[in-house]
């Protein structure tokens, strides 16, 4: 695969990354925790919550438009491409029949009109290519056990 002029070369890589979720208040305001900074996921008032902060899905789905954000600007910025502004809005349609979950993501990349063509089109390529993208299009296996 090429990424600009470089061709990325199989390299195994191990990465680990975690988040701590604690829920010891109101109904559903749930503290994140990484790295030393905190943010607050809750489920609006008609749900029972109180509506202090994103719901779940809203947190998963801002993890990939702002991944696909981070990575445009960075090879924007690498080829020195002015592109004073990127939007990144991800939707996301779920059908539940039982415990079967059918989920459709969609990625829409709003980029100046006035950029270049060849540059607009690259750079949806290169949307494709963001690391939670590539994390959601690759296997995932989940695990869950009780803290010791």
């Amino acid at each position: 695969m090429l990424f600009g002029n470089t061709e990325l070369h199989a390299m195994s890589t191990i990465t680990e990354r975690s988040v701590t979720a604690t829920l010891d208040g109101a109904p559903y305001a749930t503290r994140i925790t990484t790295r030393g900074k905190d943010l607050i996921a809750d489920e609006p008032v008609d749900h029972g919550g109180t509506d202090l902060g994103f719901r779940p899905h809203e947190l998963f789905l801002s993890g990939l438009a702002s991944c696909t954000a981070i990575t445009l600007r960075m090879y924007a910025d690498r080829k020195q491409w002015s592109v004073p502004s990127i939007g990144v809005t991800v939707s996301m349609k779920r059908e539940q029949e039982g415990s079967k979950v059918d989920t459709h993501l969609s990625i829409l990349v709003d980029l100046p009109k006035d950029l270049p063509a060849d540059q607009r089109d690259r750079l949806l390529q290169i949307a494709k290519a963001c690391p939670v993208h590539r994390t959601l299009e690759n296997p995932i296996h989940l695990s869950a056990r009780l803290a010791p």
